[in-house]
């Protein structure tokens, strides 16, 4: 994978994160992860809507392109579907930021982000365990389950969604990295 590929891998999720954080600290005063979606952050009559939604576009694009550089990589028929489904995430996560709270489209979007990109991640690691990675593919198994287990607990828990949507996706950040460093470390 070549170097500009690996670099919009590092990056997209820290511009992600970047830009959710700083919109939680412009918005200190009335949002709470408990009480409250991510996407509240961005809703359209909201001043200051755009940190969170040009972020998760740009992030969006950097993951897309880092995904584009890595689909070489993938060997098999399983992984290349879970990338595509994956892909299909990643869209929908630019969906977030162009459609954010407040238009029909959204509600459509932030669920497709979470259950393409956590089914994409499931079927990359089911790829990669049939072809011998039992490592990855057993951990790419127990982020998936264990995440959807925990945040659909936050989800009946909680008055807001936003603690679900983070379990979500540092589940997904941590998988990703964990590919990544794949590519980054070489092998002894």
């Amino acid at each position: 994978m070549e170097r500009k590929h690996k670099m919009a891998g590092i990056l997209a999720p820290i511009v992600g994160l970047g830009g959710v954080f700083v919109a939680i600290l412009i918005h200190r005063s009335w949002w709470r992860p408990t009480e409250n979606a991510i996407s509240d952050l961005g809703r359209v009559d909201l001043s200051y809507n755009w940190v969170l939604n040009i972020s998760l576009v740009i992030a969006a694009v950097l993951a897309l392109y880092y995904l584009h550089g890595l689909w070489e990589e993938f060997k098999g028929p399983i992984q290349k579907i879970g990338a595509t489904i994956f892909a299909a995430g990643l869209l929908s996560l630019a969906g977030i930021g162009v459609f954010p709270e407040g238009m029909g489209p959204h509600y459509y979007v932030s669920w497709g982000f979470f259950v393409a990109c956590s089914i994409g991640m499931l079927l990359i690691g089911i790829g990669f365990y049939v072809q011998g990675e039992r490592t990855f593919g057993l951990f790419t198994f127990a982020i998936f389950t264990v995440g959807w287990i925990l945040a659909l607990w936050a989800k009946s828990h909680f008055r807001g969604v936003a603690v679900a949507e983070f379990i979500g996706v540092f589940g997904i950040v941590a998988w990703h990295y964990t590919l990544l460093k794949r590519f980054l470390v070489p092998e002894a």
